[in-house]
């Protein structure tokens, strides 16, 4: 996708005219550019200069970062390449790929079962470990895309790759969940395609990053189907969590209200993987969501909840609810109260169990 294309998707998914997005620009930064000058920039005819990418950053709530490199984008096989850690890691993930090439890899059923393996493994393991392990699998899985379905694999496997980095580092994180977007479109399955956006919506809206990303992968995902799903159940509190946290209440809790019920037709059975959405978890997101809006009764009332049926092998969503509890402390006026509530809890979790969304949510709770 080009600069100009995602420039014009993020103003729909605004809700703006090329004429208000101009207006926007002109008015924060005292330029004085028109509809005209916005289509040329959408149609590719012209870029926008260091400048001009500043501004669209700020009015659009998308980080520099993702418009800059949307300007000099890179392959799949050098996104992947850019993390390893040494020479000798890439020339394993290299071998790895080309061994697939050559002698057929993993089959469909194969891979679904590491899915599911990786799912569940990421709710207890680190960031760090699930990312080496799964950039090595993307290398291999890229190696076989002539089948449509392994599409979709790459597609989830990519999202949860870019779970591993924060919200904030918007290079890496928002640019790998547009390629899981575009890979998911490859597959031709609309419930993949749903989930993948969805996925990206409620991670970058319950981190607090990228809103203006948020809220397009959110869009886009109810745009392609308004049948209850998990992915329509990701996307609608990922926008309703961009709403909350832009002040938007209103819009907040009539997101919530329609998540729940979507939640009625899909919630899940699985409990403990990253691919499921069940009661405990729904009401984790619902926790957040109701402290970030100073809701207290909703917000204890969903901690409760969560807490009765929270798996006891995993600590770090625990730790998450009370962090929720800091967050609300904070909102209600005790921010030293609340700022020693959710640090506490955030050292009692192991070390290597903390994740990036738990330190952004640390960060969250101090700016209160």
């Amino acid at each position: 996708m080009s600069v100009g294309a995602l420039i014009r998707d993020l103003r729909i998914a605004q809700g703006w005219s090329q004429g208000r997005l101009a207006k926007e620009i002109n008015e924060s930064f005292r330029t004085n550019i028109d509809r005209e000058y916005v289509s040329r920039w959408e149609r590719s005819k012209v870029e926008p200069g260091n400048f001009y990418l500043r501004c669209l950053s700020a009015v659009l709530d998308v980080p520099l970062a993702v418009l800059e490199s949307e300007m000099k984008r890179r392959t799949f096989l050098s996104d992947v390449a850019a993390t390893a850690i040494a020479p000798v890691v890439a020339s394993d993930l290299l071998s790895a790929g080309f061994g697939a090439r050559l002698h057929g890899g993993p089959t469909v059923e194969d891979w679904e079962g590491k899915l599911t393996t990786y799912g569940t493994e990421y709710m207890s393991m680190g960031a760090a470990d699930i990312q080496r392990r799964i950039s090595g699998e993307l290398v291999i899985v890229q190696q076989q895309l002539e089948h449509p379905q392994l599409w979709s694999v790459g597609a989830r496997l990519m999202t949860l790759y870019a779970k591993t980095f924060p919200g904030a580092d918007g290079r890496r994180a928002v640019n790998w969940y547009r390629l899981a977007a575009e890979a998911a479109d490859r597959s031709g399955d609309d419930q993949a395609r749903i989930w993948v956006r969805g996925r990206a919506a409620i991670a970058l809206g319950y981190e607090g990053a990228a809103l203006g990303v948020a809220d397009l992968f959110a869009d886009q995902a109810m745009a392609i189907s308004d049948r209850p799903s998990l992915g329509l159940l990701n996307a609608l509190m990922g926008k309703a969590h961009a709403a909350a946290l832009r002040g938007d209440h209103t819009t907040a809790r009539e997101l919530l209200d329609r998540a729940l019920r979507v939640f009625d037709s899909t919630g899940s059975h699985e409990q403990t993987s990253d691919y499921a959405v069940p009661w405990w978890r729904m009401n984790v997101f619902t926790s957040l969501l109701a402290a970030r809006l100073g809701d207290e009764s909703t917000a204890v009332e969903a901690q409760e909840a969560a807490r009765r049926e929270l798996p006891e092998s995993l600590p770090r969503f625990a730790t998450h609810l009370e962090m929720h509890h800091g967050l609300m402390l904070a909102k209600s006026g005790d921010r030293g109260g609340g700022v020693k509530h959710a640090r506490a809890a955030l050292d009692t979790l192991p070390r290597e169990k903390h994740s990036l969304t738990l330190r952004l949510l640390m960060a969250e709770v101090e700016a209160s």
